[in-house]
């Protein structure tokens, strides 16, 4: 395959698969030297009340007179299946397309009475997922706005501000295709060679749409032992893990460790967490910082490994 690797950026009416749509879909395809080949762009009707344009920046008559998503089904599956796909925020961009895809094949299915019939798409079917954002954080660079173009700037890129003025009175075509070739140059010239990889088949949507990996949305609905309360310098059994996005290691690492040690894995920090995962000392954002306020013990991602081994 000539162009091996493709980027993906989407505006969607909201931040979460499981109730929100995608508005407008960019791709380009690119060579394993990261130069651009095909693309494609489209405005997608979501069918649904958008809501307020300032989320994704598409006049609502251009949104109307488009099609939805199922008509782009079969293009999404040529661009994407077989390649390597790139984008910020994966378990996003990815939940989004998956969750598009599926919410329209059960479409069709449900008008043919549930038979099956060949020739309408299926879930797209890359070989791999590459996540900018994730990639930044396995390599301690943490921002407060997670945003492509906020992580962009802090890494010295010379991006316009992710909202301005002028980037309001932008046609959404070119917003997005600027979006999908910023994340092509991370990935191409700065996260190349940083683990941040995922396996399509080991995800799954988690409870918001979201695709994470198994072993997280697993540990998160797995039965759980008593709770013993914070932790005070050693791990127990049924203690309430909440790992922040703010660690250096694969977060799947400290959440394999969690299951093994029989704790309990949770997304929210809540009054019954007995200690976050995070390498900030004065988180300023997150999971950590509302643990730091709510007095909730903080250990880095090598010091709860540490813990681990010591409680075989």
């Amino acid at each position: 395959m000539r162009d091996p690797y493709v980027a993906l950026s989407i505006q969607t009416t909201g931040l979460h698969p499981s109730t929100a749509r995608i508005v407008t879909i960019d791709a380009v395809t690119f060579t394993a030297d990261g130069e651009p080949v095909d693309s494609f762009f489209t405005v997608v009707n979501p069918v649904k009340d958008p809501g307020p344009r300032h989320l994704y920046g598409v006049p609502r008559a251009e949104i109307e007179a488009a099609k939805p998503y199922g008509h782009f089904l079969k293009t999404l599956c040529t661009l994407l299946d077989g390649r390597t796909l790139i984008a910020h925020n994966a378990p996003q961009t990815w939940g989004f397309i998956v969750s598009e895809s599926k919410r329209t094949l059960k479409a069709r299915r449900r008008k043919r009475g549930g038979r099956r019939r060949r020739g309408v798409g299926h879930v797209p079917r890359p070989v791999a997922v590459v996540d900018t954002l994730g990639a930044a954080r396995r390599e301690s660079i943490f921002v407060t706005d997670t945003r492509l173009r906020s992580l962009a700037h802090q890494l010295g890129y010379d991006v316009s501000e992710q909202a301005s003025t002028s980037r309001a009175a932008q046609p959404a075509a070119e917003l997005t295709r600027e979006d999908t070739l910023l994340v092509a140059r991370l990935y191409f010239e700065r996260f190349r060679n940083t683990e941040a990889v995922s396996d399509p088949r080991d995800l799954k949507a988690d409870r918001f749409g979201l695709q994470r990996s198994l072993i997280r949305v697993d540990a998160a609905a797995a039965a759980r032992k008593d709770n013993p309360g914070q932790f005070q310098g050693k791990l127990k059994p049924g203690m309430e893990v909440v790992v922040a996005p703010e660690i250096a290691r694969d977060p799947d690492d400290i959440i394999h460790a969690v299951v093994d040690h029989e704790l309990a894995y949770s997304e929210k920090v809540t009054r019954t967490t007995s200690l976050v995962v995070c390498n900030e000392k004065i988180p300023k954002r997150g999971k950590g910082m509302h643990a730091h306020r709510k007095g909730i013990p903080l250990v880095t991602d090598e010091e709860f490994m540490r813990l681990a081994s010591m409680n075989p």
